[in-house]
């Protein structure tokens, strides 16, 4: 009942653009989870309907409890997401730490998206399940051996939809490597895995590809859709 985690990202950049980015929703949209139909009204529901802000400064808490905090440091902003105490929300309780996965993937892409990609329009391939042959995901996309690479090393691999990988390692941040793809736009590329949940009980890996180069995305979402649909499981969610 008292593990709040907390989630930090060290932003470069001044804590009213970063600000900006948190409250706007047009901007929002631009590293929040990934591009999908539905995507606007989760942006409202979450960030505007779903959020209080608080007088004194530069923080919000969102209707699940979960309060985001901006601190500046010298260079940049720290961004805080402190999670409400586990039980409290009884809705969402099944996937409490899947959420707090989200989130800390969903952080570095703020990161990227201020720092490096301006905060324009993106498109995103979403990779989220698991593979039927049991490998692991960053592995399938050639990524085993730059896991271990510091943060800010080059790297370069062939995942296994054909398409070469290269740039940088962006970040490292518990289960989630991060990584610039040149190609993109540049893109960015964060992968990690996701602890069992009513929709993957055993657990699963998820894979979140950011592409700025939009006239490459048609036929890049092709090829990583088409090799997620033969090599992995149909995701099943379990009884309440």
């Amino acid at each position: 009942m008292t593990d709040t985690p907390r989630i930090e990202v060290t932003v470069a950049a001044p804590a009213d653009e970063v600000w900006r980015a948190l409250r706007d929703p047009a901007l929002v949209r631009r590293w929040h989870g990934w591009d999908y139909d539905g995507l606007d009204d989760e942006v409202r529901v979450i960030f505007v309907d779903g959020a209080t802000e608080e007088a004194d400064g530069h923080a919000f808490v969102l209707s699940d409890g979960d309060r985001f905090a901006l601190r500046p440091v010298p260079g940049g902003t720290v961004v805080t997401i402190t999670r409400p105490p586990r039980g409290t929300n009884d809705k969402w309780e099944a996937y409490y730490d899947d959420i707090t996965e989200g989130w800390t993937a969903f952080l570095l892409q703020l990161r990227y998206a201020v720092e490096r990609g301006n905060l324009a329009e993106r498109r995103t391939v979403v990779l989220d399940g698991r593979l039927r042959d049991g490998s692991s995901l960053p592995a399938a996309l050639g990524l085993a051996a730059a896991a271990d690479l510091p943060v800010g090393a080059r790297y370069q691999a062939t995942a296994a939809t054909g398409d070469t990988l290269a740039g940088e390692v962006f970040a490292h941040a518990g289960n989630w490597r991060a990584y610039t793809v040149d190609g993109l736009g540049p893109g960015l590329l964060v992968v990690g895995s996701q602890a069992p949940s009513p929709r993957h009980p055993a657990g699963a890996g998820l894979a979140i590809l950011t592409v700025y180069a939009v006239d490459a995305f048609p036929a890049l979402e092709g090829r990583w859709t088409a090799w997620w649909a033969s090599v992995s499981e149909p995701v099943t969610v379990s009884a309440d």
